[in-house]
């Protein structure tokens, strides 16, 4: 229940960079110079359709359909008196039709396999699939039909919603928008050298965020590879190697996209939220949650754990209320127990660190860093198994289950050079937003060099880690 990736227009592509991206850029700075930022935001519209058509056409309409119903719901909504028993019928219609879709998509075959495992059945499980980005469009209608129940969003005309759904520098993998910061940008006219304003800033930052993904997160995958697709030949340092590889491939692999769709972006003069924050360099796991996918962190936060009661109503609700906001954010991973696993871990972990922290004890900070890493890279050993039993295997591994020796290794002096390296950038080197607050021109020359870099290694279907998400 994957997506279909092989013909999706990727950031990190040739076409996308040489092709799509200057005619759609091109196209929009000539429609507002011209005096006509309706015609703009049309074109943009389009290219995004477009875009996304270019994986499978077929699921434009299923987007489309979504944005229709989100919007016309939505509208609705607005239009009740605010907390009424209309307002909320209507929003949990919304929330249900959103969810049910979703539910089909990406957990269909997932409940049908547990079904037959659990009462011993023979359903046929069906081959159903994940459409792009279904995830992400998804969570942000649902944010928006909240929004929609708590205040009146309804001088928000169609293209504007549609647009802002659609809009192809966040589309398949965000960072997850909540209305507020995307809808006002769009619904003021900019000024017509506005794209101009910001291409030189937004280059650059698409550029560092290639960097991140062809020179750090790709080079990564054939160890991550050839260690999770063979538990049984690795030992212990390989365990290790290769889970820490594909920590620092998960991290630069998506913050490297989350910063290419944030200079995409600037591009065309519109500002997306920051997604990253230096997660690698937390000292907590709910400092860790307060830099890793912000974004989706927020969402889980604002409307499901506060929801829940968050911290309201006691500590023992507390605790229930993090658990079931953290499993529930593994499902929405993906369709599989790993997912569960990982999700449960990270109730734990939060669980275990509020408690602590009302404790008033305290680590030293380099103990708090090495444990927090600890228990994030266990974390994503089960959120990159390919089953339970693999990720069982390996932490047994890396937790001497097979010795300490380090013979018929798998991986090789230069894997080690490399991710220790890589880690040390993780852990000690400034974020792409520090950097973009310095001084321009210094990182002109450095975002352009490592773009030259970037572009000479690129390499086809490389494809973004959370599009499978």
């Amino acid at each position: 229940m994957r997506a279909d990736r092989v013909r999706c227009v990727l950031f990190n592509s040739y076409v996308f960079i040489f092709a799509f991206l200057p005619l759609v850029w091109l196209g929009y700075a000539a429609a507002l110079r011209h005096g006509s930022y309706k015609i703009a935001k049309l074109w943009l519209l389009l290219a995004s359709y477009v875009f996304y058509a270019y994986w499978n056409p077929v699921y434009v309409i299923l987007l489309a359909a979504s944005v229709a119903f989100n919007f016309w719901i939505g509208s609705w909504i607005g239009r009740c008196p605010r907390s009424s028993f209309s307002g909320r019928v209507l929003l949990v219609l919304g929330i249900a039709v959103n969810l049910g879709l979703i539910i089909f998509y990406k957990y269909a075959g997932f409940l049908i396999q547990t079904t037959n495992a659990v009462a011993g059945l023979d359903y046929i499980v069906p081959q159903i699939i994940l459409p792009l980005g279904i995830s992400f469009y998804t969570f942000t209608q649902i944010a928006y039909l909240v929004d929609a129940y708590r205040e009146d969003l309804s001088h928000y005309d169609f293209l504007t919603y549609n647009l802002f759904i659609t809009y192809f520098p966040q589309l398949i993998a965000g960072p997850l928008l909540l209305h507020k910061e995307l809808m006002p940008q769009l619904a003021v006219t900019p000024a017509a050298d506005g794209p101009k304003q910001y291409l030189t800033f937004g280059l650059i930052w698409f550029g560092l965020g290639l960097c991140k993904k062809v020179l750090f997160a790709d080079p990564q995958s054939q160890l991550v590879a050839a260690v999770f697709d063979h538990p049984a030949n690795v030992g212990f340092a390989d365990a290790w190697v290769g889970a820490l590889a594909y920590t620092l491939q998960l991290y630069f692999d998506f913050s490297g996209y989350s910063d290419m769709a944030i200079g995409l972006s600037l591009m065309f003069g519109f500002r997306l939220p920051i997604n990253f924050n230096s997660p690698y360099q937390a000292t907590s796991i709910i400092d860790f949650w307060r830099r890793w996918h912000m974004t989706l962190s927020r969402f889980l936060r604002d409307y499901l754990y506060v929801p829940l009661g968050g911290n309201r109503r006691g500590t023992a609700r507390r605790y229930v209320n993090l658990a079931v906001t953290m499993i529930l954010g593994g499902i929405w991973h993906g369709a599989g127990w790993t997912f569960v696993i990982w999700g449960s871990l990270h109730a734990l972990y939060l669980i275990v660190n509020h408690a602590w922290a009302r404790s008033g004890w305290r680590l030293p900070v380099g103990a708090a860093w090495l444990l927090t890493m600890l228990c994030v890279v266990v974390g994503w050993v089960f959120f990159r198994a390919p089953s339970v039993e693999t990720a069982l295997d390996l932490t047994g591994t890396m937790f001497g289950a097979k010795g300490f020796h380090v013979e018929h290794a798998i991986v090789g002096l230069g894997d080690l050079v490399r991710v220790c390296a890589l880690l040390a950038v993780a852990v000690v080197a400034p974020n792409t937003q520090t950097l973009m607050q310095g001084r321009l021109g210094r990182w002109s020359i450095a975002g352009g060099v490592g773009t030259g870099l970037a572009l000479l290694a690129l390499r086809q279907n490389s494809e973004f880690l959370y599009f499978q998400f």
